[in-house]
């Protein structure tokens, strides 16, 4: 299967990890990803200031994926809910869409709201499925107690996502299994990791990041897993000056998905870039059998 991958702006920068890793193991499960030098911004960060310019701006990207035919993959969960509700919006209002168009056309682009969008978990459980990716899994991570966080962005609004249930999602929870994992169920799962107001009022992000990390440690977990670059930076980044910052602060590493599932995959954990996270990580392969 050939995808179109939309990396946003914070993977390649900041998380690179996540990029390697996804690369890896999209390799084993016999992908092609299509990668587009022209594509910006989401949009993301105009949204509650300009929307008009957000949606121009998302709806570009959506434009150049659809002229390739393919489904666009997409790693960032404010990068696929943004999408998503341009999509939405474009798809649902004559207007708008008109609106945006004909600002396109100056670059040569259209967008007819053909193009499907997904997630990479999306990707993995629906159109690989479980029972092929447990074909490429060749180390169990037995005894291994992991809290998936599933994110805000791609649970809601959930008819515009349409990534899982809001309420009680389970895709995440099944993919990190089919590792040997376990998925705890634990108190905060659905509850926001504090990045989007990092920076803007930090003693606050902090709280809630520091109140998921407690949760997390008091069911057990003994890693995070995340699918997303901001929900990473926060729990990796930001939970690294926390440490400093805060003595008191049950640290809880966190890990991304594609690096666990390439661990389980036997795939070198420098290849997955372990070593990158600002929070060691690289014990997790004690748990390999």
């Amino acid at each position: 299967m050939n995808v179109t991958l939309f990396l946003g702006c914070n993977i390649p920068v900041r998380v690179k990890q996540y990029e390697l890793s996804v690369r890896a193991i999209m390799g084993r499960l016999g992908f092609e990803l299509n990668d587009l030098r022209e594509f910006n911004c989401c949009g993301y960060p105009l949204r509650n200031s300009d929307f008009e310019a957000f949606l121009l701006s998302s709806a570009k990207n959506l434009a150049l994926a659809e002229k390739e035919g393919q489904t666009m993959m997409v790693l960032c969960k404010c990068c696929y809910g943004s999408l998503k509700k341009a999509d939405h919006i474009m798809k649902n209002d004559s207007s708008i869409k008109s609106r945006i168009n004909t600002q396109l056309a100056k670059e040569g682009l259209e967008y007819h709201g053909k193009l499907s969008i997904k997630h990479l978990l999306t990707v993995l459980h629906q159109d690989v499925g479980l029972s092929e990716i447990e074909k490429k899994i060749t180390k169990t991570l037995k005894d291994l107690n992991i809290a998936t966080h599933y994110g805000c962005h791609a649970l809601r609004p959930s008819d515009i996502t349409e990534f899982d249930n809001p309420q009680a999602p389970i895709i995440f929870d099944e993919l990190v299994q089919i590792t040997g994992a376990t998925s705890i169920n634990w108190k905060s799962r659905l509850d926001c990791c504090g990045a989007p107001i990092f920076g803007i009022n930090d003693d606050l992000a902090m709280d809630l990041t520091e109140k998921k990390l407690t949760s997390g440690k008091e069911a057990g977990a003994d890693y995070l897993c995340v699918a997303c670059p901001y929900c990473q930076l926060q729990f990796d980044t930001v939970q690294d000056i926390m440490i400093r910052k805060r003595p008191q602060v049950k640290q809880l590493s966190s890990i991304l998905y594609p690096q666990l599932l390439g661990l389980a995959m036997g795939i070198d954990p420098d290849d997955l870039g372990l070593k990158m996270n600002k929070l060691d990580i690289t014990s997790i392969v004690d748990f390999l059998e």
